[in-house]
């Protein structure tokens, strides 16, 4: 039996990705309020940037330039908000998409997940 998910493919496709993550994090009772209570995201300003951002990792547009770390230093985020937010990302991933390019897009959230979290911890200690 073949799998009828696409894979990633198209900007629609990574607006569809980024659209239903969000979607997800805006319902979610640990996330949620990091990204509005705290952060007070500009949801119409932040959602074109991950679009630019997933486009440039995922299908090479390098349509993205900015330095998101550095936005995520002032946040009460830990490694249970890391794991929560990969676990989301995952399932919206597995739940539209599958193929090289899907399989592509978890090991980047992962990657960067990795790296913020070990980064934040050193720069949480140096401002206590």
């Amino acid at each position: 039996m073949t799998d009828s998910r696409p894979d990633i493919q198209t900007e629609a496709d990574i607006k569809a990705l980024v659209d239903t993550f969000y979607d997800k994090v805006n319902a979610d009772p640990l996330l949620a309020p990091v990204f509005n209570d705290f952060a007070h995201v500009d949801w119409p300003a932040h959602l074109p940037r991950m679009y630019d951002f997933w486009s440039s990792i995922l299908l090479h547009t390098a349509r993205y330039s900015g330095q998101p770390f550095l936005k995520h230093i002032p946040l009460p985020i830990n490694e249970a908000h890391f794991q929560h937010w990969l676990t989301l990302f995952f399932r919206t991933v597995d739940e539209l998409f599958a193929g090289p390019v899907a399989d592509e897009a978890k090991l980047r959230a992962q990657n960067i997940a990795r790296v913020f979290e070990a980064r934040l911890r050193p720069s949480r200690l140096s401002i206590l």
